[in-house]
Order: C-alpha cells, then sequence, then structure tokens
C-alpha cells in the first residue's frame, strides 16, 4: 500500500469508521431510501436473518481460529482468517443493511417485561460493541495491510487487534442471541 496510507492509518481508521456507521445509522434511521435499491423476493428477504445468523457464527469460528494461529506463530493462516471474518461481516452488513432499508426493523415477539428487562438491554450492549468494534477493526486491518508483518511487532497491532476480536466476538455472538430471540424464542 501506499507510504500515504501507511503514514495515516489512524486519518483511515476515522474515515471508514465514519462511513460505515454512517451508512448503518442512515439505514437504521431511514435516510436510505428502500427505492434505491432492487427488491429481492419475499422469500429472500425472509431468509435474510436467517443467513446473518450463519454468517455470524463462521465469523466467530473464523476469528478464534485466527486467534489460535497468531498464537501458534501462524502468520499466513492469521492473516487468512482474519480477511475472512473480515469478509464474513461485509457480507453480513450488506445482507442486514438490504432488508433494514427494504423491510424495517422486526418487532420483538415476546412478553412486554422480556422485552423491557432482557431483550431491550441485551440489544443494547449488542449494538454498543458492534460500534465499539469497528475503529478496532479497521485499525488493526489497515496495520496489517500497510506494514509487511515483522513491521508489525513494532507497532499496537497486537493490542487493538485482541480487543477488536474480543468485541467482534461478543457482538456476533450477542447478534445470534438476538436472532434467536426474534426468531425462535418466541
Amino acid at each position: 500500500m501506499s507510504q500515504w496510507a501507511r503514514e495515516n492509518v489512524p486519518f483511515l481508521t476515522g474515515l471508514l469508521s465514519a462511513v460505515a456507521l454512517a451508512l448503518v445509522f442512515g439505514a437504521v434511521g431511514g435516510a436510505i431510501p428502500s427505492g434505491v435499491l432492487p427488491r429481492a423476493s419475499d422469500a429472500v428477504l425472509a431468509a435474510l436473518p436467517h443467513l446473518n445468523a450463519a454468517i455470524s457464527a463462521g465469523a466467530i469460528v473464523t476469528i478464534l481460529l485466527g486467534w489460535r494461529a497468531i498464537a501458534r506463530g501462524n502468520v499466513g493462516r492469521h492473516r487468512a482468517l482474519m480477511l475472512s471474518s473480515f469478509g464474513l461481516f461485509v457480507a453480513f452488513l450488506a445482507s442486514y443493511l438490504y432488508r433494514l432499508i427494504l423491510v424495517g426493523t422486526v418487532e420483538f415477539p415476546g412478553p412486554e417485561t422480556v422485552y423491557t428487562y432482557v431483550y431491550l438491554p441485551f440489544l443494547a450492549i449488542h449494538v454498543l460493541f458492534a460500534i465499539v468494534c469497528i475503529p478496532f477493526v479497521f485499525y488493526a486491518l489497515l496495520l496489517a495491510a500497510t506494514r509487511p508483518y515483522q513491521e508489525l511487532y513494532h507497532t499496537r497491532h497486537a493490542q487493538v487487534g485482541s480487543v477488536a476480536a474480543v468485541l467482534w466476538l461478543v457482538s456476533f455472538a450477542m447478534g445470534i442471541g438476538v436472532y434467536l430471540m426474534l426468531y425462535h424464542a418466541f
């Protein structure tokens, strides 16, 4: 990658994080009109939450395997698995936002007490972790993309990557919990 990108990882992290979060908040807030997207069939739209849960489970596996690979010193496998994790994250986000823009949010089908005291706090923590992990993920990925792996030992890649991995894992796992509450528990 260019020298400019190498020297501006924090700026690029902020820019990419802002763009990603603007897309999410724009979709959630209805700022992205559904008419700009082609509409899939109702069957496809109904299948997307289930697909997203599977993508999330796959991402959990690749993150854990990537963590294990680097702990064993296998840099190539770690890189491939973390890039796979990021690819799964992008696929999840595209699918989630697509459905959100076309269909909207899903109403909680369970009892009001569960909604108030279990679902909403659980969802809030999931959303918080999902938001907070974005800059950590971008920073770790940008450091790795702009440097040979030998130089990464002289950066904060390992520390930031560890925080990113934990936040990412918890967010994906809680996302599956949200899915289970919305589509299976009630």
